[in-house]
């Protein structure tokens, strides 16, 4: 059951899912028409570990660990908003040293410590997810981290409660269509009633046809609209 609204919500989607280490996204690996994806993995998510870790005891390894993500994220801030290219350069060149060495010393603390223990399974977390953790040294696309979604569904998340009234399963799809095309808005620095309101009238009185519903995606629709008010002054 944790596999099917994963693999049944991505299954048209192709290419790198950037997921945090939810059990049930590992059957979205495989597409129904044999296409394979990948999936890039939160280091948000390996690095709470550590961080509560730290909090709770003050382990010395875990703050190491700390300050080895703090390191990582220090080369993030510095290239956040420049090209793809320049952002998989520079993670070439520094982080992908600092991640290897990263990598070998976890395993030798894992060597150290008891296998039963919470840090061992934060460094089991870690290395199990490593080739996923650190896609995004390949991918100048990619963040560190899901902290961009996580930040786009909180309001979702805080009135969960409200979900109680969507009244049955197809009222949820409902509930989560409306909300992926909210936030997707929004993503896209688009007002989400200016767009859908625009976007239903075109629909529904027919002046955008089926075969052209993609110039009504929030990025194009922006677009267009950026180039009529452009040719109107």
């Amino acid at each position: 059951m944790a596999a099917l609204r994963p693999a049944s919500h991505l299954q048209d989607l192709a290419g790198v899912i950037q997921v945090d280490g939810y059990q049930g996204f590992g059957a979205v690996l495989q597409g129904e028409h044999g296409d394979t994806r990948e999936l890039a993995y939160c280091f948000a998510h390996a690095r709470r570990k550590f961080y509560d870790l730290y909090v709770s005891d003050a382990s010395p390894i875990a703050g190491e660990a700390l300050q080895r993500i703090a390191a990582l994220y220090k080369i993030e801030s510095e290239i956040r908003g420049t090209s793809e290219a320049h952002r998989r350069s520079v993670r070439q060149q520094r982080s992908r040293p600092l991640l290897e060495e990263m990598h070998e010393w976890l395993v030798r603390q894992l060597a150290r410590i008891s296998g039963s223990s919470d840090l061992a399974k934060a460094i089991r977390y870690s290395l199990t997810h490593w080739t996923g953790l650190t896609r995004f040294l390949d991918d100048g696309r990619l963040d560190m981290d899901t902290n961009a979604v996580e930040r786009a569904i909180k309001p979702i998340v805080i009135t969960r409660k409200n979900s109680l009234f969507a009244g049955s399963d197809s009222g949820g799809r409902h509930w989560s269509i409306a909300a992926s095309l909210i936030q997707s808005a929004r993503l896209n620095d688009v007002d989400p009633l200016a767009w859908l309101t625009d976007v239903l009238t075109r629909i529904v009185t027919g002046q955008t046809k089926q075969n052209d519903l993609a110039t009504l995606l929030p990025w194009n629709w922006k677009d267009a609209k950026t180039a009529e008010a452009s040719d109107s002054s």
